[in-house]
């Protein structure tokens, strides 16, 4: 209970005694039992608010009525807490002499419970606020990872606080003091002390108590890893790329015809003597390098704020350890050692708490550790492990484990590639990735399998009747049924596929959206000297329904939150799905699809007696090329 006061030996340990809370209740003018009542009534309003939040979540009750409950209990039960806290700080509660009495562990966790409502209230009042406005749906819609978070995390606390109660049982220790030993033991950090288990009962439990919650604490590792990082990494990136490409585009100079992509990097940007094909090209590449540069800062700046964080925990931890233990003289850098030792999980135990506010303080503390550090070693392996490990293989290579290239080839390589900013780049190995399931694939397989067949047996019956149309339009939806395939499988590629700026025309080409169809883009304005304030037009939506787009502009496949065969993807399978509709229907009008067996013809005279890749491209052919690994500078 928050009020209560334990006497302070001159050992510099808490003696816990009924009798000091009997006594501190007959000195208050207040009975010891309305205090209870108040503290009950704050669990009760905390109880509340946190089940209308979790029936919210599974919809059960709705937004604007779950809402209202949950910040008016949790309000309630931070402000009737302080009151307590307020009250049994004051002297009309306190033991004489006051230095030799302080408060119990159960006031400064109503003080940490207190904070945390408060402030989780506060950011639902504003969640509420901005969600009637319209800037939030007015609904929690869960994910499976975050349901399997939450109730991971559930499932970890409540596994503390039971296991607690089973030892302070056992040990005959004190609640609290079990829950901080508890905490310490599951998160491998031991660090000792007073509070180990003696008998052989606590000992024996603790063989399946220490390996069940150290297995708890790497499932909630790994989905902080999944949720917060993979969630984070998508809306950081794409605010990146956003900003990026707006600098890049206020950069652009049409008198001397450059664009500016970073401090140092200036390229040409023109349109003169392009054709369309070219200049769209153009534009692609340049936003491949806004992408490159926007990813770059993003996993620094990733690695800056985790930094940071972990490095606040370190220092202000260190800070409130210090002022908790002054009856041990602990100074600063002693509890920077502390804090350090405990943060890694070394636990040498030569320095333990003994304070009621410590231990209080270590619990919420190192508990807050975990999503921290975890973040922040997900960021180092994006950034600096992963530039060692590249340098190690890089260095391995030009010695004791030589590349296929020979030394030299290496060397010019890793050279080369230094002046772009990456070192090392492995082949992609599974470029088709592993995470969608065996069976799901196999059966998504065998679906297109079935339309291709069907499709193409239908185009030969065709073009035996001299159909060459029909033939076409089924050879059509054979090549969309099969890119449909492909493109399942590259949705789940490790990292993201990002294709060529040749297999985008092919693509866009199946679409219907002919990369050398200057009708179906926007035409950048960058020839005139823009005057100081004016935005370019990149492909930017006019107003009017104007659908068509820049490879620079906000339209751009290469923008927004879905990667690249995800969209992709998308727009096949309807393109699909609307080519077999439009077959079904007896009133449907034939139209020429935008490619035809005849282009693959023409590809294989080319391939006979030229060998010019530049047709390759332009047909069906390029599909080829690019599931045998081939890019665009064969």
């Amino acid at each position: 209970m928050p009020l209560v006061y334990v006497p302070w030996s001159k050992s510099g340990e808490y003696i816990s005694l009924l009798d000091q809370t009997r006594a501190t209740a007959r000195k208050s003018k207040i009975p010891n039992v309305k205090l209870i009542a108040v503290n009950s009534v704050s669990l009760i309003f905390a109880l509340a608010a946190n089940i209308a939040l979790l029936l919210n979540m599974t919809r059960r009750i709705s937004f604007a009525i779950a809402q209202p409950i949950t910040i008016v209990g949790w309000f309630m039960a931070s402000f009737l807490l302080i009151a307590l806290a307020s009250v049994a700080s004051t002297s009309l509660f306190r033991l004489q002499p006051l230095s030799q009495h302080a408060l119990s562990q159960a006031y400064y966790y109503g003080i940490i419970a207190a904070a945390l409502y408060f402030i989780i209230a506060s950011m639902l009042v504003i969640t509420v606020v901005g969600a009637y406005r319209g800037h939030y749906p007015k609904e929690f819609r869960l994910t499976s990872s975050q349901r399997t978070l939450m109730l991971q995390t559930i499932s970890f606390m409540f596994y503390i606080l039971t296991g607690a109660l089973v030892f302070s049982k056992v040990e005959g220790w004190k609640y609290l003091d079990a829950v901080y030993w508890a905490d310490f033991t599951l998160l491998t950090v031991g660090v000792g002390g007073e509070h180990v288990p003696l008998t052989h009962t606590g000992r024996t439990l603790l063989f399946f108590y220490a390996i069940g919650g150290i297995m708890m604490v790497g499932l909630v590792i790994g989905s902080v890893r999944s949720l917060v990082l993979e969630r984070g990494k998508e809306k950081m990136s794409a605010r990146f790329v956003e900003l990026k490409r707006e600098k890049v585009l206020n950069s652009i100079d049409p008198d001397e015809q450059t664009i500016k992509l970073g401090l140092f990097e200036n390229i040409t940007f023109t349109t003169k003597g392009l054709d369309e094909s070219q200049r769209r090209e153009q534009e692609f590449r340049i936003m491949r390098r806004v992408q490159q540069k926007a990813e770059r800062k993003r996993r620094y700046t990733a690695l800056a704020m985790s930094s940071t964080a972990a490095l606040s925990l370190w220092l202000l931890g260190a800070l409130v350890f210090m002022h908790s233990e002054k009856p041990q003289g602990w100074s600063y850098f002693v509890s920077l050692y502390f804090a350090y030792t405990s943060l890694l999980t070394i636990g040498y135990g030569d320095y333990t708490l003994s304070s009621n506010s410590g231990k209080a303080f270590f619990v919420f503390w190192s508990l807050l550790a975990v999503p921290t550090l975890t973040i922040l070693i997900s960021n180092m392996g994006d950034t600096v492990i992963k530039a060692f490990r590249d340098l190690t293989i890089w260095i391995g290579s030009l010695t004791v484990l030589p590349g296929e290239q020979g030394i030299r080839s290496t060397l010019g390589i890793g050279v080369g590639k230094l002046r772009h900013g990456k070192l090392y780049s492995p082949k992609e190995e599974d470029k088709d990735g592993k995470a969608v399931g065996a069976s799901e694939q196999k059966i998504l397989d065998r679906l297109a399998d079935s339309v291709e067949k069907e499709e193409l047996g239908e185009a030969e019956e065709a073009e035996e009747q001299g159909d060459y149309l029909e033939r076409d339009i089924h050879f059509y939806h054979y090549i969309l049924a099969k890119e449909v395939g492909q493109l399942t499988r590259d949705i789940h590629a490790s990292p993201p596929r990002q294709y060529t700026y040749q297999e985008w025309n092919y693509y866009l080409r199946l679409l219907g959206q002919d990369e050398n169809d200057e009708r179906l883009h926007r035409e950048p304005k960058v020839h005139q000297k823009r005057r100081e304030g004016d935005q370019p037009d990149l492909g930017t939506a006019n107003e009017g329904g104007d659908s068509r787009w820049s490879w620079l502009g906000i339209r751009s496949p290469l923008m927004g939150n879905q990667n690249e065969a995800q969209w992709l993807l998308q727009r096949m399978s309807l393109t699909l799905e609307r080519e077999m509709q439009k077959q079904r229907s007896p009133h449907a009008k034939k139209e020429p699809p935008p490619i035809s067996m005849a282009n693959l013809n023409r590809k294989r005279d080319s391939d006979s007696t030229s060998g010019h890749q530049t047709e390759l491209r332009e047909n069906v052919g390029a599909a080829e090329l690019r599931r045998r690994g081939h890019n665009d500078e064969v």
